[in-house]
């Protein structure tokens, strides 16, 4: 049997042994630069004395955006939007879509998707929101995030159609002022 062995730069290896059958076969590793099944996990964020938090330039070959929750809060009563945009900024008009809670609860906002139905304010937060391309520039959503203060979860949902390719994402309130003040917040992207 023929094959070869691939040693990693600093650990590993990857044995690749020829069929026992004749034949042909070909396995095609793809480079880490490669615009398909490419995962990129962002560095967390503690979101303290912040009223937004961004992740911006993002690259255009994303097809899949996962924003994680941990212990997030905010000081004061307006609730949280999970914002998408372009080289021209965040768009804050256009998503369709609701949130709900346990407690049979809807809200719904245009200018972002929303992801709680009632007072943010104590709400500790843990969870994820998923964002993924219907392609030309479409986006549907959705999300589970859980409060460990009290009972709530929250299931939300929604679309949105921007006016050109995702490159940002932003995580803000309703009245764009509250200041987040706890936890952490990460992003994964995927190609």
């Amino acid at each position: 049997m023929t094959g070869f062995v691939l040693a990693g730069d600093t650990s590993g290896q990857i044995a690749v042994n020829a069929p026992a059958v004749a034949g042909t076969n070909t396995l095609t590793l793809q480079a880490a630069t490669a615009t398909s099944a490419v995962n990129i996990l962002g560095t967390a964020v503690s979101p303290t004395s912040s009223t937004s938090i961004d992740y911006t330039s993002l690259p255009s070959w994303v097809k899949k955006i996962t924003v994680t929750f941990q212990g997030v809060s905010s000081n004061s009563s307006s609730l949280w939007l999970l914002q998408l945009g372009t080289s021209s900024g965040v768009t804050t008009s256009g998503y369709l879509g609701r949130v709900r809670d346990l407690a049979s609860t809807t809200s719904a906002y245009s200018a972002g998707f929303t992801l709680l139905t009632d007072s943010s304010n104590g709400a500790i937060l843990h969870g994820l929101i998923q964002v993924v391309t219907l392609g030309s520039n479409n986006f549907a959503m959705s999300g589970i995030l859980s409060r460990s203060d009290g009972a709530n979860i929250y299931v939300s949902g929604g679309s949105i159609a921007l006016g050109g390719v995702l490159d940002r994402v932003r995580l803000t309130t309703v009245n764009g002022t509250d200041v987040f003040d706890a936890g952490s917040v990460n992003i994964l992207y995927e190609g």
